[in-house]
């Protein structure tokens, strides 16, 4: 957060040419605690080899956010285990985070702009989003996309799950045609 306050006092939002993407790159091991990568502005892309607790990427305003198992533990399937804790990329309005392994409950609630790609979702997850993009490439958990009112949320649902655990007051479900302007996602 303090670098992220550091480069916007330096490069004002909409008065100069803000910085390249992943001009400032950190790359962190371990785990992350609490708020990382917490209201990540433009330029700078934050890369964690390890996992983290909740908040991971919350207000994400431009940056880029990777996180990713350690490369040496082989017996690691990110695929099947948490990465990152509850309500991750709440209230971000843009940038991308990439995400290798499931993330807890409320993933992207009240996204409005970011786009992001995550190994699966606990409960609650794209809840009241109003924007962005989001690809869950695995299962989601119950609640899925409870209010939410805009943006778009493609999930790979080889099990056919997602409708019976998806709250379809406001949001629909439809079959993404492979082969049409529709299949291009990000």
């Amino acid at each position: 957060t303090t670098l992220s306050h550091t480069v916007t006092k330096t490069y004002p939002p909409h008065t100069v040419t803000p910085l390249e993407r992943g001009a400032i790159h950190v790359r962190v091991r371990g785990s992350a605690g609490q708020s990382f990568a917490a209201f990540l502005s433009e330029g700078i892309l934050m890369e964690l080899e390890g996992d983290s607790n909740d908040y991971v990427g919350k207000g994400l305003s431009g940056g880029v956010l990777v996180v990713y198992p350690p490369k040496y533990s082989e017996s690691f399937l990110a695929e099947q285990n948490m990465i990152i804790g509850n309500t991750c990329l709440y209230g971000a309005t843009s940038g991308y985070a990439f995400i290798r392994g499931i993330a807890a409950e409320r993933f992207c609630v009240r996204n409005s702009g970011a786009y992001c790609v995550v190994e699966g979702v606990g409960d609650h997850a794209c809840e009241y989003m109003t924007g962005g993009r989001v690809v869950i490439l695995g299962k989601t958990g119950r609640n899925f996309a409870a209010g939410m009112s805009g943006g778009i949320a493609y999930v790979y649902d080889k099990d056919n799950e997602c409708t019976k655990k998806s709250n379809l007051e406001i949001a629909a479900l439809v079959p993404l045609i492979v082969g049409t302007e529709d299949d291009t996602i990000v």
